[in-house]
């Protein structure tokens, strides 16, 4: 069993923001491998498999930086080992679109994902980093929040592919295949 979480921010005010790039991207391998999301209270959960694997893909519907808990519940729930746990994440230190698939590490300062090491004990998982660029001059905590401009748009919808992808070559082939691929 993979469990595999998008990171954003609830609500229609950040929907379209950089920092939802994980939602947007969960999105899109949901409707990749014909799973539906479903509201659960606190998270949007959907079953499915991916070349006989069965995936659980998951949206925590809480602030960004309180994604850990959500995650660990639902890990906890349905018996998923760390190292199948898949979490996709923006990433404001790599160029809008690009995409790096990382096993174990820091948090790099994303409050989600730290969220995520704190409430599993572990630092121990697969993220899927997306994208999403910095601009000179503006804070961090402003700028995820913008929404993408009208000539990102074409290049986060390839993004989003992409990672469809890299999450279908790290549950079929392995995540070290898989890196050796996209990164």
């Amino acid at each position: 069993m993979w469990l595999i979480a998008g990171l954003g921010n609830p609500g229609r005010k950040y929907s379209r923001t950089r920092h939802n790039v994980g939602f947007m991207a969960l999105e899109g391998v949901a409707q990749r491998f014909g799973t539906d999301l479903v509201d659960r209270g606190q998270y949007r959960l959907g079953r499915g498999s991916i070349e006989g694997h069965h995936v659980m893909l998951l949206e925590p519907l809480l602030y960004m930086n309180l994604s850990g808990p959500v995650v660990e519940n639902v890990r906890r729930k349905f018996a998923v080992q760390n190292e199948n746990l898949i979490v996709i994440h923006d990433d404001l230190d790599m160029e809008t679109g690009k995409l790096r698939i990382r096993k174990g590490g820091s948090s790099g300062g994303h409050k989600g994902v730290e969220s995520i090491i704190q409430s599993i004990g572990s630092r121990d998982f697969i993220r899927v980093k997306a994208g999403i660029g910095r601009e000179p001059g503006v804070p961090a905590e402003e700028y995820v929040l913008r929404k993408f401009s009208r000539q990102e748009i074409s290049v986060i919808k390839d993004m989003i592919e992409l990672v469809a992808d890299a999450v279908h070559s790290i549950v079929s082939e392995g995540v070290d295949k898989a890196m050796n691929k996209f990164n």
